[in-house]
């Protein structure tokens, strides 16, 4: 049965080991965490958010934070969500988000999740929607140079 825990540093390495190329790690941070490859410690500053690893009977199978956009609970976003690249395509990533959504409503109070995905993501914009949240009409939508590329950031939300 998959469930969330609070992040442990140690889980550092395994999270790590899903992210197989240069590309799918900046799909993954859009280069928050610092350049390509990070260390151990440098991930480990997730610490500093609301930091939760999905395990499956005790194996790890994936990682996501909440954080306040502002300084009230009533909205929380979702950040650096991941699934074990062996594990992808089975369902997880959108039972783990939606553990998360239930812990965002009923610990936090919160009322609306969001989330940011690259367009060029489509494997997690699908999971996403799946799971529930809706595109957000953007006046702007938010571009990041990336590899000597443009990638644009597409918006969701979901109200809770």
């Amino acid at each position: 049965m998959l469930r969330l825990r609070p992040y442990k540093k140690d889980d550092a390495e395994t999270i790590l080991s899903w992210i197989k190329d240069e590309k799918a790690f900046y799909k993954w941070t859009a280069g928050i965490l610092g350049e390509y490859p990070i260390s151990v410690e440098q991930f480990n500053a997730v610490s500093n958010l609301m930091a939760f690893t999905a395990i499956d009977d005790n194996e790890i199978i994936g990682f996501f934070t909440m954080r306040r956009p502002n300084e009230f609970f009533e909205e929380l976003r979702f950040g650096f969500v991941i699934v074990d690249s062996e594990k992808r395509g089975q369902g997880y990533g959108k039972k783990m988000l939606e553990l998360g959504l239930k812990y965002a409503k009923e610990i936090f109070g919160a009322n609306k999740v969001s989330l940011g995905v690259f367009e060029n993501n489509k494997s997690a914009y699908f999971c996403y929607k799946a799971t529930g949240f809706e595109d957000v009409s953007q006046d702007e939508i938010e571009k990041y140079t990336v590899m000597g590329e443009e990638w644009n950031c597409l918006e969701l939300e979901m109200k809770l």
